[in-house]
Parts: C-alpha cells; structure tokens; sequence
C-alpha cells in the first residue's frame, strides 16, 4: 500500500507540473532554450556589467558559485545563469559509477546543449514580455517570494523549517513547479536563509528580467594584453620536442590556475586550456575529465582564454606570468643540457604517472617549478578542480606546517634514476580513471611499501659517511622566496595556505621532497574527478594518508635518534596499525643520526624554533596582529585571545571574521580559526570519536584567512578585554549563543549584507590579487 501510494503521489505531482507546463505554453508560448544564448540589450535596460552583476555578485554569487552551489546554479557568470538548475549533486560520496561532468565552459557550449544534460532553466524562456519574462523565470519568482516573506530578524532561524547543511536534500523547481514550491516554502526565497534585497537592488533587477535579461558581451581586450598572450602562446606552442613536452607539464601544473600579467593594469584572468587550433585562431577546448587524458587530435595547442566568471575566494589561485618567469622557465626546460627523442603516451596507466611519462625532463626543473610557487602548487589540492575538499581534507591536520626539501642540483639529478626505477611502485590510483573497485586501494598500500622500502635504502645511502641531515636540508626559498615556509590551515572540509609559520607550534609538520610533491599534485589535482566513484574518491583519500605520514617521517628524520619515536606515536595516538602499517617505526625509515645538535630535553619544540630561526629571510608578517595598526591595550588583548587554548575552543566556530572598531570608527578585520585536535586523522571514519578539545587551540590572524567564514563578530576596542573573557569562559552552547548575540551579526541581522559588503571590500584593499567573493553555504545558524 505505500508503494502504491508513492506511486499516485509522484504521478499526481508530474501531472500538476504538466498541467502547469501547458498552462505557461497557453500564455507565453513553448520554451526555447536558444533565446538566451544571446540577447540583445536595449538602450534603456539595465547594463548587466554596471548594474546588474555587482548585485548579482554580491547577493547570490556568495552561495551560487563553483560546483557546491545549490541545484549546480552558478551565478558567477551570465553563462551560468542561462545554463540554469540541475537536480543532481556533484558531490555525491556514495555513487557506484562516475556521473557524467557538467563543467560549465566545457561540457556544453549552448543553453540547448545544457537542456540535454538535465538543466532547466532559471530564466524564462518564452515570449519575450515583462509579465512572460517575471511569472515564466524561477530566478524573479524566488526573489519576489523572499520579498513577500521576509525572514525575521535578528535570532537564529527554526531548525524545523530550514536546514543549511552541505548535504541537504535539494529543492530545485522547475517553472511548472514554482505554484507549489511558493505555497509549501513560503520562506524559502532568495537569497535563501539571509536578508533580502533593498528596494534598489530588486527595482533593478526586476527591471532587467523584464527586460528579457539582456547581455553584451565584455569590452574587447586592450593591445597590451593581446600582445602578452601572444608572447605567451608563442612561448607555449613552440614546435621542438623540448618545447612540447614542456609545455604539456607546465599545462598539468597550470589548469587551474588564474593566470594573469602583474605587469598590466586591470583585473583581468585567463586560465591555460587546450585547443584543437592554433595562435591565431578562435580557440577551440578539448574536454577531457583530466589534463592528461588523450585530447584524440595529432597536435594539441595551448591558449590563454580569458576568465568572465566572478573570481571565488574558494577558487581562486592567482599565479603571476612575466618577463622573469619565461626565462626562469627557458633555462630549466629549455637550455639545459638534455634530449627528448619521443613524446609520450596518453594511455592513461602512463599518463597518470608523472615519473614515467616526464622522465626525459629534468628532475629539477620539475621539483624548481613547483617549488618556485609552493603555495600555489599545495593550494591546487584544497581549491583545486573541486570547490569543496572534504575528502582529502579530512585527512590533514586542522594546523600544520610544510617545508622542502633542499632542491641540490646534484641531488634532484640522482633522484632521477631512482625514481625511474621506482616509477612502477609509484603509480597512482587515477590509472583506473573514475570508476575504481572499493578494494583497490589494497593495492596501492603494497607498492607504498615497495616505495618506502626503496626509499629508506636511498636516505640511508645520502646521508651516510658522515653527512647526517641539517636544518640546510630544509630549502630557504634562497632567502627571498615566502614559498619556502607555508602554514595549512584545516576549517573541517575547507582549508587555506598561507605563507609564513604561523603559530608556535604546529600540530604536525611536513618535509616534502619532489617526489612527494609531485603525487600530492597528480593524486589530488590532475588526477581527481570530482565527478568519480566512491572507489575512486576512496583510493584517493587513503593513497594521501601514505603521503601525509611519509612527509611527517620526512621532519621527523631531523629530530634526534630517540625522540622520533615518541613524537610520531604521538602524532598517531590510538591509531590502528592496520591504517600506520608503513609508517610505525621511525628507525626502519630512518636509521641514521640527525647532525643537528639540541640542547634541550624537548627537541621538537627546538626544532620548531630553528625552523621559524632559519626561514626568518622568508617570514610574511602580514599575519600577525601587530601588523594591523592596533596598538597598546587593544593589541594586548587580541594577543590574549590567541593564547587561549582547551574546551572553550570547541564552542567556537572553525572561521570567524572578527571586526575591531576603534573610538574613531576605523576598522581593523582579523580571522579567528578554532583549531580542532584530534588523536590522529589517519582513520576514515569516527572523526568525532578522535577529538581531543582539551587540546584545541585559536589562531588569531590580522587580516582574511578562508574563504568559508562561519561567523561574523563586530566588537568595540575598549570591549575587547571583555570578549576575549567571554570567549575564555564558553562551556556551553548557551554561552556562546550569548556571546554572538552581544557581538555577532547573525545570518538574520538587518546589517548582514551591508557588513558583507564592507569585508569583502576590505578584502580587496588588502589583498587585492587573492581576493575574491566568500562563500556563505557554511555560516552558521546558532
């Protein structure tokens, strides 16, 4: 009987839609999905660049960007709002079979394209008036509901009625839907669970959606910038052997990046694609799943394409192209002394290893291209191609620390024939692609063995004869580079790079050497598909728990002979050996003497401190709370704040932006970052079971750090002492709801948007090549 009556209730509710269906074709005609691929705008429409997306940015793009937007609604850009909803979730953990990829640029190129990939439209796509282009679009019918029923303002919104977690059941009505939809959620406008529109804000987009949501395309780019992609795909399309194979590693490194010239005016990013046609002429993307898949044309060329969609906090990863970085480029790749004789293969059991298919590149123009941007190269695995990191990211620490190995020219060209040897045990799970057996895994924990057994051999070869491991084994960025000393910080399934050692003590550090860092980025940027199945998700993230002990060993092989140990089963309190099989005794990886001298009966934290001694050259101080402006007791106070450690954390959000006013009205913005301990992350499951909240810390940190803010604080200067206390004293969660009711800005409060405004404008002064919109999908709702 309940079968039979889900049955009657979806054929009730289809036919509800199909009646809707032909009661929209009766008043504005069949839907035409071609309409919006390029309207035109009127003299008297709202221009969409002016007028219409700073709105759109502002209020929708901070929850509708990227691939965890909610119904795959991307604002960021004119194109994704034609392309419209999907009902699917990209970030599904449990498929069995990977889902077909719904890449906006890449995957479709038309709105009727996207119609066939299951998209329905937001806009309406009928006769073309204002009451047709108002009743007939999704988008003004959500605002017009939200305008309607307003949220109330002020508390926390009914738990009952709203759910704001990332793995929430969807809504995604259809037009034939929204009579429905608006009678069972009357509350569920938008911008969904936040303030709605001013009356300016919804004039002007109401006017442009009656207008037929009209769009021109960007102004055409300036001859300075034309004659910098020239120069670029000249350099990047070069037709020797050397240049190719190259240009293809520098491709697998660069995909996701926004590439920009630091030496021109504007705001302007292009990302590195490739296309079947050459300089010259219109690009045409190849669309794989990876950068490495077989693009099945006899030349690939590589072009700058410029970047329309709104830069992300979440995504964005500048990475500057100049005069320096070509030569820097041309020396390593090109005029060193070396041949290649062929170009290698696309089949995937090759291309997905780095180490067979670059082989004939030098090892150190690999490991000094890297390197040369760290921060980029380890950011790529946290914004990456995914948007949300939850499943690499649950395996790191919420504080830790990397560092690199030393790039000897000597040294990175010996390595070049261990890893040759050594390319068979370093495969990669992407060779299965995106369908991987839940079990197989298995077998790539039995080659890490073969590897670290490998390795061991090498360490043990290098550092013998009276050459033991110094603090000069760590690179120093030669004394000018901040990528030599990098903080990760985790914020649950987000997490950020910094640069500089942030805080005293870590709660683990990495030594990463070029092998390492190569498998990081081919692991979990060129070979992850977000679009995967759980078997390829799976092996992703248990191949990375190898890689994060084995750079934890790589540090450790500093400390003194006696102390690793105790260090490591710190580390790993309570871990099975099942999950630390390679990585449970020290000596075994390592058995040689540390030539360092300590001089105290606690070598780690020495080491901390010869560590923060050594790459001072490096050390950004754009971090720390001294370097706000904030001074005297105020100063003092933040500095407090930081200090406090244990259960009181745990009530704190994972990100905070914290606003400081001075008696002037001047503002200072910091990023509080509740630190979460756990016994060890090296399980997959029971993350809850692992904490350890007496051990949790705060980091305190002028200026912005992540790109998921969980909440909004706004206290006074002369209030500080009194927040930090309150801060201090939480042992409840009615403790801190007091607490954000005396200095919060909940997602209710009247001044959310316009307090939204100012950090994100303050963002933007202070750091205005990283910054970019946030995302709102993770405040909090206490």
């Amino acid at each position: 009987m309940r079968a039979v009556a889900i049955v009657i209730l979806v054929t009730v509710l289809a036919g509800c839609a199909a009646y809707y269906g032909l009661r929209l074709d009766e008043r504005y005609g069949p839907a035409d999905p071609a309409r919006y691929d390029r309207p035109a705008p009127a003299p008297a429409d709202p221009d969409y660049w002016r007028e219409v997306k700073p709105i759109v940015d502002h209020r929708c793009v901070v929850c509708h960007g990227c691939y965890d937007a909610p119904c795959q609604v991307n604002l960021a850009s004119y194109q994704g709002m034609t392309r419209g909803a999907n009902q699917n979730m990209v970030y599904d953990a449990a498929r069995l079979r990977a889902a077909g990829p719904s890449r906006l640029f890449v995957d479709a190129q038309s709105n009727a394209a996207w119609r066939g990939k299951s998209f329905q439209p937001v806009l309406n796509e009928r006769a073309m008036t204002p009451e047709a282009n108002r009743e007939g679009g999704v988008l003004y019918r959500l605002l017009r509901l939200k305008r309607m029923h307003p949220l109330p303002a002020g508390e926390a919104l009914p738990t009952s009625h709203f759910d704001f977690s990332l793995d929430r059941a969807q809504q995604c009505p259809a037009i034939e839907e929204m009579d429905r939809f608006e009678q069972k959620f009357p509350q569920w406008g938008m911008p969904f669970g936040l303030p709605g529109l001013t009356d300016r804000e919804y004039a002007t987009l109401t006017r442009w959606i009656e207008a037929g949501a009209p769009y021109r395309n960007p102004a055409v780019l300036p001859a300075a910038y034309q004659q910098r992609i020239a120069e670029w795909e000249r350099f990047l399309n070069g037709d020797g052997l050397k240049a190719r194979l190259m240009s293809r590693y520098l491709y697998e490194h660069w995909f996701v990046g926004h590439l920009y010239f630091d030496d021109l005016r504007g705001a302007e990013y292009f990302e590195l694609v490739r296309s079947k046609t050459p300089p010259g002429r219109p690009i045409e993307v190849i669309a794989t799943r990876r950068p490495y898949d077989d693009p099945a044309v006899e030349r690939v060329y590589y072009r700058l394409q410029r970047m329309v969609e709104t830069p992300l906090a979440k995504t964005l990863m500048p990475y500057a192209l100049n005069a320096p970085r070509m030569a820097r480029l041309k020396a390593w790749f090109l005029d060193a002394p070396y041949e290649v004789t062929a170009l290698p293969s696309y089949a995937p059991e090759s291309a997905s290893n780095p180490f067979a298919t670059y082989e004939q590149l030098p090892v150190n123009a690999r490991y000094r291209l890297m390197l040369d941007e760290a921060q980029f190269t380890l950011m790529g695995f946290i914004k990456g191609p995914v948007c949300r990191g939850q499943v690499a990211l649950s395996v790191i620490t919420d504080h830790f620390w990397a560092v690199f190995a030393n790039p000897d020219p000597e040294e990175t060209e010996q390595n070049s024939v261990f890893l040759s040897q050594e390319a068979r045990n370093l495969r990669l799970p992407a060779e299965h692609e995106s369908t991987t057996g839940l079990l197989r895994w298995l077998e790539y924990a039995r080659l890490e063995a073969d590897y670290l057994k490998a390795k061991s051999r090498r360490l043990d070869q290098r550092f013998g004869a009276g050459r033991p491991p110094t603090v000069k084994t760590i690179w120093d960025g030669e004394r000018k580079n901040p990528n030599a000393a990098l903080t990760v910080f985790r914020h649950f399934d987000s997490a950020t790079v910094v640069q500089g050692l942030i805080g005293d003590r870590p709660q683990t550090v990495m030594l990463i050497d070029y092998p390492l860092l190569e498998r990081i980025h081919y692991l979990l940027v060129a070979g992850f598909d977000v679009y995967g199945n759980v078997g390829h998700q799976l092996a992703t993230r248990l191949y990375f728990d190898f890689m994060r002990t084995e750079g934890e060993m790589n540090f450790l092989s500093l400390l003194p002979r006696a102390a690793r140990q105790p260090v490591r089963d710190h580390w790993y309190r309570g871990a099975s050996a099942e999950h630390i099989r390679q990585f449970q005794d020290t000596d075994a990886y390592f058995p040689r003497e540390t030539g360092i001298e300590f001089k105290t009966q606690d070598p780690l934290t020495e080491m901390y401190a010869l560590l923060k001694a050594y790459l001072a050259p490096v050390a950004s101080p754009r971090y720390a709370i001294a370097s706000s402006g904030l001074s005297g007791a105020p100063l003092q106070s933040l500095t407090d704040l930081s200090g406090i450690r244990g259960r009181a954390i745990s009530h704190l959000p994972e990100a905070s932006f914290l606003t400081v006013r001075d008696a002037a009205g001047s503002d200072y913005h910091f990023t509080l970052l509740g630190n979460s301990a756990h016994s060890n992350v090296a399980e997959l499951l029971g993350d809850e079971k692992r904490r350890l909240p007496d051990e949790d810390t705060l980091s305190v940190l002028n200026g912005f750090v992540g790109a998921y803010p969980n909440a909004f604080f706004v206290v006074n200067a002369a209030d500080l002492p009194g927040f930090a206390n309150a801060v201090r004293a939480l042992a409840a969660e009615t403790d801190y709801r007091k607490l954000l009711t005396r200095y919060g800005i909940r997602r209710t409060d009247a001044r959310f948007w316009a307090h939204s405004d100012a950090l994100i404008d303050a963002y933007r002064r202070w750091s205005p090549r990283e910054a970019g919109l946030f995302d709102y999908n993770r405040f909090e709702n206490r």
